[in-house]
């Protein structure tokens, strides 16, 4: 538009005619996002593809908490996905509205379903308006109801008798047209499939060949989790509607995972904040002290799990719960049942005392020395040395706060092309001097001690604990180089060894780059891989001009606005599991063994 011209020429008739009621599953597809959060590909475990799972999943689930079949069958093949209990059907009469018309369904009635998973009448709706085939039927009682839908509209409804087992079968295929070109990766279903398992003990799940069980719930999954790192044995609490885990490790920081109605909360909420209340309170009135909640719980890993019958969730996607009428009654049982299990088992109070008696006497030797290492950043510059700060942060009020992010990078050079081309208001630039400490195998006061490591620390703002973290993603920015790949793994060490939740909250990130720019007069592809140039220069010509990029401040500023603006490519670095890092970082950043470098040898190309 001519910055001239009057926008009211361009603006059309606003009256009724330009008023529209969508249908339900017509808003279901034109605002995806609201009922699933984020779309994707598949590649993320929290992509919409598994939220669709999730929500059929948790249908059938609802059943068995009901009382109602214990086995589920989970199939994936071509794209599509099914599950099939065996509870108790959806009644036949109304099979169509309960998979097709928001806001109908059983699970308004608590005598029918009094701690629903499922998303109270929408769950179900949004998986069919969302998929290009969506198959239900229904056995109830020697009959049967086959309906079949294509992006939420009905194409067949077929009735009939049977000699099969009660209970729901729903076949699914996400539409293309809103996921793309996506993927199920097994190894996020099989995940979600353990979660379910070990939030519902005794009730077994099937997937292509796998079972998937738990006996003794959220005491299995916190062993799974943990793993040899425990140092005493995992303190369990089950009733019907409250089940809490906990254990230390030698591991810095918390660990906690948290569940609502089986929906894993993320964010937590007032169960997670009242529980960490009241294991600090049973704590401290088994010992008659009055240790700080950070000593209590320095080094503890826990899970707890709720069940309600009114849930009250800060978004569709629930990842916090918000019911403050629950927090004065999880405290208390919290608080009376550890102080009773502590008295019980004497040889384990032992031990989590003297860890807790450990954590209070690291952290007044930790506060002397963060006093020391302030004071000499002070006499070093009144700024963080090699910051390029941005503008707005995590935790600002302002819209794009979650675009927050920091670029950790290796040298002036890498930083320069960086910094010309980066978003002043949410890209931020932390240049290292060199390569760090190999962290691994240090104490605690290392990172204090270490001008860079702290200086990193100060950056990020994570000197005391991680809630004051100022950007929401950290991207590592290294050449793709042995040097690079080095200092990539030193940090990474860093991160594993003392900030662990960071990882677990995937606030971490390595940047990916081109390896290789083909071109001829007319056009320019940037290429990831050595495949991606070959494909790209076949397409171009032989004749193309092959470069490749050996480091990051080869990369033009120009040209390097195209990799860190909208098609930033980053790989979130994940963990799972806690066990698996002690065993990992022991391997790769440890002494030097005869397994490593046979590893090595093995693998070099």
């Amino acid at each position: 538009m001519n910055k001239t011209q009057d926008p009211a020429e361009f603006s059309s008739v606003y009256d009724e005619s330009k008023v529209k009621t969508l249908s339900s599953i017509e808003h279901i597809r034109l605002r995806t996002g609201m009922y699933i959060g984020r779309i994707g590909d598949g590649s993320h475990p929290d992509d919409g593809i598994y939220i669709l799972f999730k929500e059929v999943m948790d249908n059938s689930v609802d059943e068995y908490i009901m009382g109602c079949g214990k086995r589920i069958k989970v199939k994936q093949g071509n794209g599509s996905l099914s599950i099939r209990d065996y509870g108790r059907g959806i009644p036949l009469g109304k099979l169509v509205e309960c998979v097709s018309r928001i806001n109908t369904g059983a699970k308004y009635n608590t005598d029918v379903f009094m701690f629903s998973v499922g998303l109270n009448g929408i769950g179900t709706k949004a998986v069919n308006a969302l998929s290009e085939r969506f198959r239900v039927v229904a056995y109830r009682d020697g009959e049967y109801r086959e309906v079949v839908f294509c992006r939420g509209k009905l194409k067949s409804d077929v009735t009939g008798t049977t000699t099969k087992r009660n209970g729901t079968l729903v076949e699914f295929t996400p539409d293309t047209e809103i996921f793309g070109d996506y993927a199920f990766r097994e190894e996020f279903l099989q995940d979600r499939c353990q979660h379910y398992a070990y939030l519902n003990a005794g009730l077994k799940i099937q997937m292509d060949g796998q079972t998937f069980l738990s006996e003794d719930g959220l005491k299995d999954l916190l062993y799974d989790e943990a793993g040899d790192t425990a140092i005493y044995p995992v303190i369990f609490f089950r009733m019907k509607t409250l089940e809490f885990v906990l254990t230390h490790t030698t591991d810095f920081g918390e660990r906690y995972l948290s569940f609502a109605n089986g929906q894993y909360t993320s964010s937590g909420g007032t169960h997670l904040s009242a529980f960490k209340e009241g294991v600090t309170k049973g704590i401290n009135s088994f010992t008659g002290e009055s240790y700080s909640g950070q000593d209590v719980r320095e080094g503890i890993i826990a899970a707890i799990s709720i069940r309600l019958k009114e849930p009250v969730f800060e978004s569709q996607t629930k990842t916090r719960l918000g019911n403050s009428d629950i927090r004065g009654w999880i405290v208390n049982t919290v608080k009376t049942e550890l102080e009773q299990h502590l008295h019980r088992n004497p040889k384990d109070a032992e031990i989590l005392v003297n860890k807790v008696k450990t954590n209070q006497k690291v952290r007044t030797e930790l506060s002397n020395v963060k006093k020391k290492a302030r004071q000499q950043a002070r006499k070093i510059a009144l700024r963080i040395p090699n910051l390029r700060d941005c503008k707005i942060h995590l935790g600002d009020s302002d819209p794009r706060a979650e675009e927050s992010s920091i670029f950790l990078t290796e040298g002036a050079s890498a930083a320069g092309s960086i910094i010309a081309s980066r978003d002043v208001y949410t890209q931020a630039v932390f240049a290292l001097k060199g390569k760090p400490l190999n962290c691994y195998g240090h104490r605690q006061d290392t990172v204090y001690k270490n001008e860079e490591i702290y200086n990193i620390m100060r950056v990020l703002n994570i000197e005391n604990d991680i809630e004051g973290l100022r950007y929401n993603r950290i991207i590592l920015a290294t050449d793709a180089d042995i040097d690079g790949m080095h200092i990539r793994n030193l940090l990474l060490t860093l991160f594993l060894h003392f900030f662990e939740g960071l990882v677990f909250d995937e606030h971490l990130f390595i940047l990916s780059t081109p390896l290789f720019r083909v071109r001829n007069k007319k056009e320019t592809v940037y290429c990831y891989s050595e495949k991606e140039r070959d494909e790209a220069i076949g397409k171009i010509g032989k004749k193309a001009e092959v470069t490749r990029f050996k480091g990051l401040g080869e990369i033009s500023p120009k040209e390097f606005g195209q990799f860190i603006g909208r098609d930033i490519r980053l790989e979130p670095v994940r963990i799972t599991r806690l066990k698996e890092i002690p065993d990992m970082l022991r391997f790769y950043m440890g002494k030097n063994t005869p397994e490593r470098r046979a590893f090595i040898m093995e693998n070099l190309i």
